[in-house]
């Protein structure tokens, strides 16, 4: 123990003894994790020290139910389970995230902390262990099935509570836009080159469906994402726990996120293997290229200002350059472009790691649980920003969009149906080459007359299905 004038206190484990910090609520083994893992500095942040929050207060509240821990000490465990839930000892998790691959030392950061709050809470002093971390916080417990629990449960909980409303946001911007952009005919591009028109609503309603698909994509991976570990302590036969502990705990999960969870079909694919993860974040990433390739686009069109496409045009979120007066850059798309980037080499580290179970145990479960929660809190941030600061400010440059689409060469594609490939060709080079219209160049070669051509080459009926010029 510590004297009050001492910055450590001794603390106890199978090991020995070690120094821990007076004012820490951790103990022994998340001090030698400290020690042991000085590797990158980069620790569990909030999605993920609330979910080990949440297993073990349904933990405690299911041993209680089945009297496996006394209820004086569950209740307490419950208390100090809700701290870390709100958010109130963040700070007493250290330990890096690249650690022992079933991440025991997070488990026991998690026990350690828990049990001598609760201890603190039930009247006696920290370190004592009257709560003790191994025989009732982690009772029915392995790090092996609390790990990949926490990691669907923090993993579900960011797409439901973070992913989902912000692309649903976004989609939002994108359907207004879409609305508001019905009446702007433009020239569109394949090949970024000019090819027949479209108009600028119909180009942001494909991306609103891209979003509104990608949504869907994630929400297919609930279902596998929804079964927990816990209950299969070691190797998943589910050793030293009572056989309603599964299930009484995952319905305390279910009851305490509002997510709907349930036990795994199977503990020993749980444990083993976390395709679920590698399915999950695969969804993740479609979206982020997704959003990536709506960026490139908007960036694209809003292009120049001068002399680029500009088609549309950009907010001025910031001044774009510390040597060019008055230059603005797209700097929220941007960031969504390096969201992308980072979001696939997380999805390299994911699929990887979900890969590599050995056995009867995955050994990547902390950086799969890491990488999971930074690709979904990235998407959801850079697609809040997206929407708000960039997509919803956008402005169609109509006039410019209708002098480019009078000066395309691909209106010509729509000579096919009347006077045939090789006519049409020959009237979109001698537009080209004279620098004037194909309007002018089908009039006045006799291809077609001026009300055929008025209907024919009409830009806005060009932008829907049919023929032009059918009776």
């Amino acid at each position: 123990m510590s004297d009050e004038d001492s910055d450590v206190r001794i603390e106890e484990d199978s090991l020995g003894e070690m120094a821990v910090p007076s004012d820490a609520y951790w103990g022994a083994q998340t001090q030698r994790a400290v020690e042991n893992f000085p590797i990158s500095g980069i620790t569990f942040g909030r999605r993920y020290v609330r979910a080990l929050g949440v297993v073990k207060k349904a933990a405690a509240q299911a041993n209680r139910d089945l009297g496996t821990v006394p209820e004086d000490k569950a209740d307490a465990i419950v208390e100090a389970a809700d701290e870390v839930i709100a958010g109130e000892h963040d700070g007493q998790f250290p330990v890096d995230v690249f650690q022992t691959g079933s991440g025991t030392s997070t488990n026991m950061n998690a026990n350690e902390v828990i049990a001598n709050r609760a201890t603190e809470l039930y009247g006696g002093e920290v370190g004592t262990r009257e709560i003790h971390p191994n025989d009732h916080v982690n009772f029915g417990q392995s790090s092996n099935d609390v790990i990949p629990t926490a990691m669907h449960v923090a993993a579900l909980e960011a797409v439901e509570k973070d992913v989902t409303p912000a692309l649903d946001q976004l989609r939002e911007a994108l359907a207004a836009k879409a609305e508001s952009f019905d009446d702007v005919v433009k020239t569109g591009r394949t090949h970024l080159q000019d090819a027949t028109p479209v108009t600028l609503g119909q180009e942001f309603g494909g991306y609103r469906t891209q979003v509104e698909k990608g949504l869907a994509r994630v929400d297919k991976t609930r279902e596998h994402l929804a079964e927990l570990a816990l209950g299969g302590t070691a190797v998943g036969t589910g050793l030293n726990t009572h056989e309603e502990f599964p299930a009484r705990a995952a319905e305390y999960i279910t009851k305490e996120t509002g997510v709907q969870f349930r036990e795994a079909d199977d503990h020993f694919e749980a444990q083993a293997a976390h395709d679920a993860m590698s399915e999950a974040h695969g969804a993740l990433r479609t979206v982020a290229g997704s959003l990536n390739k709506i960026a490139n686009d908007l960036r694209l069109l809003a292009s120049g200002p001068r002399n680029g496409l500009g088609e549309i045009d950009q907010p001025e979120n910031q001044p774009g350059s510390s040597i060019m007066p008055g230059k603005i850059n797209p700097v929220v798309a941007e960031a969504v472009n390096q969201v992308h980037k980072q979001v696939v080499g997380n999805d390299a580290a994911v699929s990887a790691g979900a890969a590599e179970g050995q056995i009867d145990l995955n050994l990547y479960k902390p950086v799969l649980a890491h990488n999971f929660l930074q690709s979904a809190e990235l998407i959801a941030n850079a697609s809040e920003a997206f929407a708000d600061k960039f997509v919803a400010k956008l402005e169609a440059d109509r006039e410019h969009c209708e002098r480019q689409v009078e000066q395309s060469m691909a209106l010509a594609t729509a000579l096919n149906p009347q006077i045939g490939y090789d006519k049409a060709s020959e009237v979109a080079k001698a537009a080209l080459k004279e620098g004037r219209t194909v309007r002018e160049v089908a009039v006045e070669k006799g291809y077609l007359t001026e009300d055929e051509a008025d209907d024919v080459l009409d830009p806005r009926k060009m932008t829907e299905r049919g023929i032009l010029g059918e009776d």
